[in-house]
């Protein structure tokens, strides 16, 4: 594990550690928290990128096509 010295206002680190506290968590364990999820979105985004820019939009009307065209029925539920 490593340090990093993290400059921020007062007026975020004051939030921070109001909302870390009402989570029942560390501000340090917020911080990382929120660094993974950013990170997290930004992979994702970029992994769908990657997907639709390899995407055959021919391929995907042909299984599109072969689902059909009916709809569900409004009383349609789904049970676990």
């Amino acid at each position: 594990m490593s340090s990093y010295a993290l400059r921020l206002p007062e007026s975020l680190k004051q939030a921070a550690k109001r909302i870390a506290a009402a989570d029942d968590t560390t501000m340090n364990q917020f911080f990382v928290v929120a660094i993974a999820e950013k990170i997290s979105a930004m992979e994702t985004a970029k992994f769908f990128e990657h997907r639709a820019a390899a995407g055959n939009a021919g391929a995907a009307v042909a299984a599109w096509d072969k689902v059909g065209s009916n709809a569900a029925m409004t009383d349609d539920k789904w049970t676990p």
